[in-house]
């Protein structure tokens, strides 16, 4: 399948492992995503999920398989359902995702780093989004947290052109959180999951929650985010945030 799921410290890491391909996605990698997700959301040992590969991210979807499994109007529907649900499996898990991007993230590489909360990058990693090159329309959801992440003006320049951008590029547009030698981009990321996983839970789902509302343009307190308030108030992750506070120790969740 080329997807392996390890598990250590409140930390899932899911690694992309096609090197002879650059880690290129095929259906069937596609589609094993959104149960290799569930398995991590049920999992209540973990915290975070990191997802990587090694020296490359991904360099796409496999086109490779176009000819047989996108031959028709048909197959590219299924196709895509694959590739969104393998996002959606991602953008709709409750605990947070960084993606640690080194050499190529590329196309559905892209696709999938977008997916997730974070993305950490190496300084000479490289990006684009290139269905222009293919003729293919770039499905809504995947366009949504393209200009989600980079604002209009520029989804529409990396979509329009299928351009390459270099690392600096993604991070001045705001295409990645954060630069690192390429030697330390796992180092950097499976730091930032260790610190996520110290921290209230109970916020961080609150959070990516209300997040997700408002880039969906659901600006309403309503019943479901007064619930967040309330269920947070009567947590134990507050009554130990504020003895931690009073007790000037640091809190443990």
């Amino acid at each position: 399948m080329n997807l392996r799921l390890d598990i250590a410290d409140a930390v899932a890491t899911l690694v992309i492992d096609r090197p002879a391909k650059r880690n290129a996605l095929s259906y069937d990698m596609w589609a094993a995503i959104p149960s290799l997700v569930a398995k991590v959301a049920a999992d209540d040992s973990v915290r975070v999920l990191l997802l990587r590969g090694d020296e490359h991210f991904s360099a796409g979807a496999d086109i490779s398989e176009f000819a047989e499994l996108r031959a028709d109007a048909a197959g590219a529907r299924r196709y895509a359902e694959a590739i969104h649900a393998a996002t959606d499996a991602l953008t709709g898990m409750a605990k947070p995702t960084i993606a640690a991007i080194n050499g190529f993230c590329i196309g559905g590489g892209c696709e999938i780093a977008l997916a997730c909360d974070l993305r950490v990058a190496a300084d000479d990693a490289k990006f684009g989004i290139t269905p222009a090159k293919l003729g293919i329309v770039y499905m809504l959801p995947s366009t949504k947290q393209l200009v989600d992440a980079v604002g209009p003006a520029w989804a529409k320049q990396i979509l329009f052109t299928a351009d390459i951008i270099d690392a600096a590029t993604a991070l001045r547009v705001g295409l990645v959180n954060e630069l690192h030698p390429a030697g330390d981009v796992v180092k950097r990321a499976t730091e930032l999951a260790h610190t996520m996983a110290t921290r209230s839970q109970v916020t961080i789902r609150g959070a990516k929650e209300i997040i997700g509302r408002i880039t969906a343009g659901n600006f309403e307190e309503d019943d479901a985010v007064h619930a967040l308030y309330a269920d947070s108030a009567e947590s134990a992750d507050y009554a130990e945030g504020v003895r931690a506070f009073l007790d000037k120790r640091t809190p443990s969740f």
